[in-house]
C-alpha cells in the first residue's frame, strides 16, 4: 500500500487531515482522517477551565503556596510565570502544531497565551473567593500567589486539552 499527499478537510466543523490510501497500481481505497487540532473552539477553551481547576485547587488550599507569594522575589515568580509559559509553548507546539505550524502560526500563538491567560484567570478568581488574595490591600502579593499557583494549573490545562 501507498500513500499520497494528503489535504485538510473541514468534517462536522472540525479540520481533520485526509491521508489517501493507495494500494501499489495507485487505486484509492481509502481515507485516514486525523483530527487537526489547530484551532481554539469554545470545547477547547471548556477544557482549559476544568483542566486548570484540576491542579489549581489542590495547590490554592495549601499555606506553602501562599507563603511562597510571600517569601520569593518578585524576580523568581516572573521566572516561574516564564518557565509556566515555555513550558505550555512547548507542549502546545510538540502536540498540535509539530507537522502543522505552516500557515497556524496565529493560532499556536493564540491557543498558548489562551492557555496561560484562562490558568492565571482561574487561579484569581479561586484564590480571591477563598480570601487568599488582598487585591486591595497588597495587589503585589496577591499577583505573586496567582502566578505561583498558576504554574501547576497551567500544566495541567494543557494537558486537559490534548484529550479529545
Amino acid at each position: 500500500m501507498e500513500t499520497q499527499k494528503s489535504f485538510t478537510k473541514r468534517i462536522g466543523g472540525y479540520l481533520h487531515k485526509m491521508i489517501p490510501v493507495t494500494d501499489a497500481s495507485g487505486k484509492l481505497l481509502h481515507y485516514v482522517t486525523k483530527p487537526l487540532m489547530v484551532e481554539l473552539k469554545p470545547r477547547d477553551i471548556m477544557q482549559i477551565v476544568i483542566g486548570s481547576t484540576i491542579l489549581a485547587l489542590p495547590v490554592a488550599y495549601t499555606e506553602e503556596a501562599w507563603n511562597l507569594g510571600t517569601e520569593l522575589p518578585l524576580l523568581n515568580v516572573g521566572l516561574l510565570s516564564l518557565i509556566s509559559l515555555v513550558f505550555v509553548a512547548l507542549f502546545v507546539y510538540f502536540n498540535f502544531y509539530r507537522f502543522n505550524i505552516k500557515g497556524n502560526v496565529f493560532n499556536y500563538v493564540k491557543r498558548v497565551v489562551a492557555t496561560y491567560l484562562i490558568s492565571i484567570l482561574v487561579v484569581a478568581i479561586l484564590l480571591t473567593v477563598i480570601q487568599r488574595c488582598p487585591w486591595e490591600s497588597d495587589y503585589l502579593l496577591a499577583l505573586k500567589r496567582v502566578v505561583i499557583v498558576a504554574f501547576p494549573a497551567s500544566m495541567s490545562a494543557t494537558i486537559s486539552d490534548v484529550i479529545k
